[in-house]
């Protein structure tokens, strides 16, 4: 197995924040979800983190989550990882008003 290029190491700080989220209060399941992955992940625990096949069988989540986890982790960092991206493009109006009277004018006609 080769190894891992994307390394999760948590500072105490981050977490504390982790732990806290995962214990108490509502927190969104794909939030519980990346911040459990991420302490299993962690390098700095005393047996060096889990793999991702260990982390996969304990937490219920694909492999490929977790190298998304990573990957985003280490590349965007920890906030990007807890948030939910919306989508990055806006919606592209497909109808104008005019467009739309059109498209209705024939059934309202019947109607009447």
């Amino acid at each position: 197995m080769p190894a891992k290029k994307y390394k999760v190491t948590l500072s105490a700080e981050e977490r504390q924040i982790l732990e806290k989220l995962t214990t108490t209060g509502k927190t969104a399941a794909y939030k519980m979800n990346r911040a459990r992955i991420l302490l299993k992940a962690d390098q700095h625990q005393a047996d060096g983190g889990w793999g991702d096949q260990a982390i996969s069988a304990a937490l219920d989540v694909s492999v490929a989550t977790i190298e998304r986890v990573r990957h985003q982790f280490v590349e965007e960092g920890f906030e990007a990882v807890l948030s939910y991206k919306q989508g990055q493009q806006p919606r592209v109006q497909r109808l104008d008003g005019e467009k739309e009277a059109h498209l209705i004018a024939p059934v309202a006609t019947e109607l009447m």
